[in-house]
């Protein structure tokens, strides 16, 4: 535990430093293309020089070290429950200009936690909001409870879907159930994996009329991305897409769309003397 120095040492920086944005990428069934999105996403913000931290929190099921080329032995389960490890030890630096962090076992039922560890958490995550621009989280898919409680701490919350009417359908039952839980949540949409841009405008359309009749929310698309075979190649290669292959059709989409979402971050203003991120956490593991 820290002592109440660091505490108000903390406090003053985060009130006086900028702080990361905290953005979380969800789809409502697997198969979507989420983590190929959330990977080349940060990548794109790091060539635009925001510090960009990836965290993969897809547990039991994380391939972000694939898509990246690279493996990262220690996972932020691991700093939880090993005091001699600083989190900057479970933090895989300099991977094609980002840092990721793995999720590890056991993530997923953060509220279960001892409070002690839960402590230790709360602290890292202290940490690497004034050492970051960005912190990008690559969620599991699906809307399990451990997921969806997590998810509700961070500000902006992507949705990918694909033009199927199962994914369709899924995007919006996610967006529903978050924003039942808060309607302050900013959401925005990608269509992956579309046939033609007119097959992903419409699909983008349908869900933002769906929201906008059914929730009264307003969500903000940010683009098409094109079934391309270059996807698999470059999972293949284990080199992620905007660098193997840049000039094909879905990493110019991809570059379209992390300029979009920088434009439309960039207006996003936090409200709250401290970062929201942080303090709902806070109330994550305390509520009980």
């Amino acid at each position: 535990m820290k002592d109440q120095a660091y505490h108000l040492r903390q406090k003053m920086l985060l009130n006086s430093h900028p702080h990361a944005k905290t953005i979380g990428i969800v789809s409502g069934k697997g198969g979507v293309g989420k983590s190929n999105i959330s990977t080349n996403l940060s990548i794109l913000l790091g060539k635009a020089h925001k510090k960009t931290l990836l965290f993969d929190m897809d547990i039991g099921m994380g391939n972000i070290h694939i898509l990246l080329g690279s493996h990262n032995p220690s996972s932020i389960m691991d700093f939880i429950r090993n005091k001699d490890l600083d989190i900057n030890d479970v933090i895989c630096e300099n991977v094609h200009g980002i840092s990721y962090i793995s999720g590890g076992n056991g993530l997923d039922s953060v509220v279960e936690w001892k409070e002690e560890q839960q402590e230790r958490f709360f602290e890292a995550m202290d940490q690497l909001v004034l050492k970051y621009d960005y912190i990008v989280f690559d969620m599991g898919a699906g809307a399990t409870k451990g997921t969806l409680d997590f998810l509700m701490t961070m500000e902006q919350i992507m949705v990918v879907t694909t033009p199927e009417p199962t994914s369709i359908t899924d995007a919006y039952s996610m967006m529903k159930y978050i924003h039942m839980r808060d309607e302050r949540k900013e959401f925005y949409l990608v269509c992956n994996r579309a046939e033609s841009k007119q097959e992903g405008l419409l699909t983008l359309s349908r869900l933002q009329e769906t929201a906008r009749k059914f929730l009264k929310k307003e969500i903000i698309p940010l683009g098409v991305l094109p079934e391309d075979p270059a996807v698999r190649k470059a999972v293949s290669v284990q080199v992620p897409l905007i660098q193997s292959f840049p000039r094909s059709q879905i990493s110019m989409g991809l570059d379209s769309l992390a300029n979009r979402f920088l434009n439309e971050s960039d207006k996003f203003e936090f409200q709250n003397e401290k970062p929201s991120f942080l303090k709902n956490i806070k109330s994550l593991f305390f509520r009980r």
